[in-house]
């Protein structure tokens, strides 16, 4: 490719970006790339998937009439060809071609050569892009790279468009969305029938739908307060930093105060409210349309200017968020929608009035999908096409079992999840005997299981449901949901709760495990890849100050109960460990001397969740107690697949043979060195995962509370030889998806089969 190609494609990207609506980036595609190849034609086809045709949604060079109201069915024409190829066409004489269409409305037979390139998103034809010429040459292998790299770009921008909902070509003109169904990712199983309420994230202006104002006045007022503190804001700013930064160094300030005066953008975005729009779609309409005149100026300082436009206006948005809480109201079976919902934003909610769970982003085991998993929420994700805003008060049935989206649902349909409804219900009364039941296979082997918390409600239904300790308190979680970091007294009151109510009985709990999907809202982290980055003990031994704060209050609230456990999360070497336990033994002699109180030192483990530590179990079974097994990241470490990216969801699986090979081998290390190790991961709540890890050796399992009662009977029903037997068979396996098949087979044909999700599927 060309430089000027490059520059070129930088240019239409740049101003894609920057554009308003879908049609607006399409018209400057079809326009800029006509200009750049210097061609007569260059058309954008999207495939409305409801009607299965080809929509003319944007052209230089055919009859302008035709744009919006051309189109081809899935299969007819050249454009049809490119499709059902998915491949690249290039001919010299489009016109002879037997798969020419002729189509009068666009004028389309005066042009000889043709191009077309498919426009694919996630392995799926979203449209086509084509140029055509009234000359008779074939186009070069620079103009198919080209086209290729914008195709590539414009597929994002579709798929974008399809998510928020700005894209109207497949959706009826009235009444919301039609009956359509969606797929994603299952996060959480369950099914739920109800209506969407959809979660907007907070000052994200590409995020805010049209929608009409109830009340113009109201929204008048809602304005006017956040103007006003806004500007108090800004001059906030200005006076703090007046020893920080020079006089021209703050004119920004400046500038924005001007922006916010009374005849400039207020004025602009008061007239769309007086017209009918809400106060927050009037803003982004307003910064947009500035947006895009800044960004087409050649002046690169004007140009840069377009962030600062921005930044004001997430700042309105923000405060007239602040002061709209009308999305916090949930009624009974309120299903949430979003992009993303962060972990703080769900767990803020009432969730006893949450029916699902579903997000167009994110990945099954992401951090709010283990929590929605503990609170028994089905869950839905990576559901990418979503019509996110023309969602809100619209039914919809959620199989969270197939990962499905119903939205409109017809009432056969809703007839049919009802029923199904009842079955989850009667198994999850069947369920209850297992409560005071052990976990004893019929051939009389014990396996302790012990209950994942975070939350309070994980505790209740922990000890309800007879779990025989914790093995996993997620000490992130109180973090979460506070705006700043919690005091050392305000911590040990917290953890105090959690060891009472399971007093007797082991509590492990982990320290502070932030990073990758688990921000705190006050001390965000930003990393290409955190995944691999900043977080788990990285992050806390980097800053002793809060590490040291929160072992102090887990020792003091441990005193009198004695059944503190601490395990380290993301450890990588043994010098992590070395450093730790020096300052455990500082703080542990420092809370004796404080509270004049002898303190039982709690017992020490690690995570193994980075594959480096499965080599060096030796050398950490010197220093450490037990050693605590995070399925979650281990696989995904493993298998180099990120559990929060539905590009590769379907890659990402504990039956795969390399993950039970490293688990079985761990066990059998740990076991040399007389030291536990246990599950604490998704994988130990998956009842035919757990009977695998019964059979390895593990000395207990740890899983979200909603599934205790499942994996006991499952191994109630399951003896020991059995499940042995099942394990030496798929350890010979190479296959994730036959070992899976291998285990519901087990279980269908001995009694077992409502413990299989698949099971309770729909076909529909």
């Amino acid at each position: 490719m060309s430089n000027m190609q490059l520059d070129t494609l930088r240019r239409i990207v740049q101003e894609i970006n920057a554009s308003v609506s879908l049609h607006d980036s399409l018209d400057i595609m079809v326009n800029h790339v006509a200009d750049a190849m210097h061609v007569d034609v260059c058309s954008i086809y999207l495939l409305d998937e409801r009607n299965r045709r080809y929509v003319l949604m944007a052209s230089k060079g055919l009859k302008p009439e035709a744009v919006g109201t051309v189109s081809l069915s899935v299969g007819e024409g050249l454009v049809g060809l490119v499709g059902q190829r998915e491949e690249i066409v290039n001919l010299d004489n489009a016109p002879k071609h037997e798969r020419f269409a002729y189509l009068p409305e666009t004028g389309e037979e005066l042009f000889n050569s043709f191009l077309g390139v498919p426009v694919m998103y996630r392995r799926k034809v979203m449209g086509v892009l084509v140029v055509q010429n009234k000359e008779s040459q074939d186009f070069s292998e620079a103009a198919e790279s080209f086209l290729v790299t914008l195709c590539a770009q414009l597929s994002g921008v579709i798929a974008h468009a399809h998510a928020v909902g700005n894209i109207d070509v497949f959706r009826k003109p009235s009444n919301g969305p039609s009956y359509k169904t969606f797929q994603g990712v299952s996060g959480a199983g369950g099914v739920a029938l109800g209506r969407a309420i959809v979660l907007y994230p907070p000052a994200d202006l590409a995020a805010i739908p049209d929608r009409e104002a109830e009340d113009i006045s109201d929204e008048l007022e809602l304005l006017d307060q956040a103007i006003a503190a806004v500007r108090l804001e800004i001059q906030s700013l200005d006076e703090k930093m007046q020893d920080s930064l020079m006089s021209e160094e703050r004119a920004l300030f400046s500038v924005f105060l001007r922006m916010l005066d009374e005849n400039a953008l207020p004025s602009e975005i008061k007239d769309h409210i007086r017209a009918g729009s809400w106060a927050q779609g009037a803003v982004r309409k307003v910064i947009d349309k500035h947006v895009a005149l800044f960004a087409q100026m050649e002046d690169d300082y004007l140009r840069e200017r377009v962030s600062d436009l921005k930044d004001l206006g997430r700042r309105i948005l923000a405060c007239l968020q602040e002061n709209d809480t009308s999305h916090r109201e949930l009624s009974p079976d309120s299903i949430l929608i979003g992009e993303e919902i962060s972990t703080a934003a769900l767990v803020e909610l009432p969730v006893d009035n949450i029916a699902a769970i579903v997000t167009s982003e994110g990945a099954a085991n992401s951090h709010m999908v283990i929590v929605a998993r503990a609170l028994g929420i089905p869950t839905v994700v990576g559901v990418t096409e979503l019509p996110i805003t023309t969602l809100d008060d619209i039914e919809m049935i959620v199989d969270a079992y197939q990962g499905r989206v119903f939205v409109n649902p017809p009432r056969r349909l809703r007839q049919r999840y009802k029923e199904v409804q009842k079955e989850e219900e009667q198994i999850a009364k069947d369920l209850k005997q297992y409560e005071t039941k052990d976990a004893i296979t019929p051939d009389g082997v014990s396996i302790p299981l012990f209950v994942n918390t975070g939350l309070m409600i994980d505790v209740v239904r922990g000890v309800q449901r007879g779990a025989k300790g914790v093995g996993l308190y997620r000490s992130e979680i109180p973090f979460m949901l506070r705006e700043r970091f919690p005091g050392e007294e305000e911590q040990r009151a917290i953890y105090r709760q959690q060891l009472s109510h399971f007093a007797n009985k082991p509590v492990i709990m982990r320290t502070l495990d932030i990073g990758a999907d688990k921000d705190l809202p006050y001390f965000s982290i930003e990393e290409e890849n955190s995944a691999l980055g900043w977080r788990g003990i990285r992050f806390t031994l980097d800053h002793p100050e809060i590490f040291s704060a929160q072992i102090r209050a887990m020792l003091k609230a441990s005193i009198g109960l004695n059944n503190l456990h601490i395990l380290l999360p993301m450890v990588t070497s043994v010098s992590e460990v070395e450093e730790v336990l020096y300052l455990l033994e500082r703080d542990w002699i420092a809370v004796q001397e404080e509270e004049q109180v002898k303190i039982t030192k709690p017992k020490i483990g690690i995570m193994v969740e980075v594959p480096s530590v499965l080599l060096q179990i030796d050398e950490f079974a010197e220093l450490v107690d037990f050693f605590s097994v995070g399925s979650n990241d281990l696989t995904q470490y493993l298998l180099a697949v990120d559990r929060n990216n539905p590009h590769v969801a379907n890659v990402y699986s504990h039956f795969h043979p390399s993950v039970l090979r490293a688990l079985k081998r761990l066990v059998q290390d740990c076991h040399i060195h007389q030291k536990p190790v246990s599950v604490c991961g998704e994988m130990a709540g998956d009842p035919l995962s757990a009977i695998l890890l019964m059979a390895m050796g593990f000395n207990t399992l740890s899983m979200s509370s909603s599934n205790i009662l499942r994996v006991r009977k499952a191994i109630c029903h399951v003896p020991m030889t059995d499940a042995k037997k099942l394990l030496d068979d798929v350890l010979q396996m190479n296959n994730p998806l036959v070992i899976k098949s291998w285990l519901e087979h087990y279980f269908k044909t001995h009694g077992l089969a409502d413990m299989v999700k698949s099971n309770r599927m729909l076909n529909v």
